[in-house]
């Protein structure tokens, strides 16, 4: 990643220019199928996991990205961001990284059962980002940063 950011640094908009068609164009048509599947499997665990899914489940799915979205505000009040940095890189700590998580879990751990883990990010944590969350991380990164 590091590396990567450092081939962006040197690289500038001009070599952005001359590799999108290799990188930037095909992402769509790669990203998705793969969020087609993950949706059929959110979806799938919604009928099935009632049992899995209790209160505590979704409680954590609620709980843990507010938890992280203070840890975010936290790092940018320690970086000295501006109020939409902030906002971002508590938005961006308090997702669940709704693709890269859920494909690395299906690899890390595949007994893991995925109606779990992909009903939890894409049905309840992604929702409530969007929904409520979004919103009061805004909130709360202005009243400790300003704006």
């Amino acid at each position: 990643m590091i590396g990567a950011f450092l081939i962006g640094i040197i690289t500038g908009e001009d070599g952005l220019k001359e590799i999108a068609p290799l990188l930037i164009t095909p992402f769509k048509g790669v990203l998705c199928p793969l969020l087609l599947d993950m949706g059929f499997i959110a979806g799938r665990g919604l009928r099935k996991g009632r049992g899995v899914l209790d209160a505590g489940a979704i409680a954590f799915g609620i709980v843990m990205p507010m938890i992280g979205a203070i840890f975010g505000l936290g790092a940018a009040v320690l970086l000295v961001l501006a109020l939409s940095s902030a906002l971002l890189l508590m938005v961006l700590s308090a997702s669940t990284s709704y693709i890269a998580v859920p494909a690395t879990m299906r690899i890390a751990l595949p007994e893991a059962n995925p109606s779990v883990y992909l009903t939890l990010s894409l049905g309840v944590t992604f929702p409530f980002n969007l929904i409520i969350g979004i919103p009061l991380y805004l909130a709360l990164a202005a009243i400790v940063i300003g704006g």
